[in-house]
């Protein structure tokens, strides 16, 4: 599910709590160390989510927050702000020359660079829920 979020809706809001639940307090965000990774470069995506990413040459961003029951993927795309919802049941990462994940048949890959080795425990946190969850 691709939700556009630039702007607040509270239906929109329901609905990303009840698939993927609500967001950690600030406190248990503590207690993590973080609950959200700095941004990945986007090195392609999709058919299904081509819509979410700049079509000219800029560089596209996304980064990743974790949330009980899943993750959201938010890509920016100028001034608009797209979330992908993605349970953990059904993700799946793969770690070759990009990082990519993949659920519902849809992908998003991201540069390997030096935002990808800041992101490396994020990422491991990531699995550890994911491997929790199920």
């Amino acid at each position: 599910m691709i939700y556009n979020r630039t702007y607040f809706d509270k239906d929109q809001a329901k609905e990303i709590n009840n698939i993927l639940g609500n967001s950690f307090s600030f406190l248990q965000a503590l207690k993590f160390r973080g609950i959200g990774s700095s941004r990945f470069i986007i090195d392609s995506v999709s058919k299904k989510l081509s819509h979410t990413i700049n079509e000219v040459s800029d560089t596209n961003y996304c980064s990743i927050e974790l949330r009980p029951n899943g993750i959201l993927v938010n890509i920016t795309q100028q001034i608009n702000l797209f979330s992908w919802l993605i349970p953990y049941y059904k993700l799946v990462i793969f770690n070759s020359n990009t990082f990519s994940i993949h659920a519902n048949g849809s992908y998003i890959k991201m540069v390997k660079d030096k935002n990808y080795l800041n992101n490396k425990s994020f990422i491991t946190k990531m699995l550890k829920f994911r491997q929790d969850s199920l």
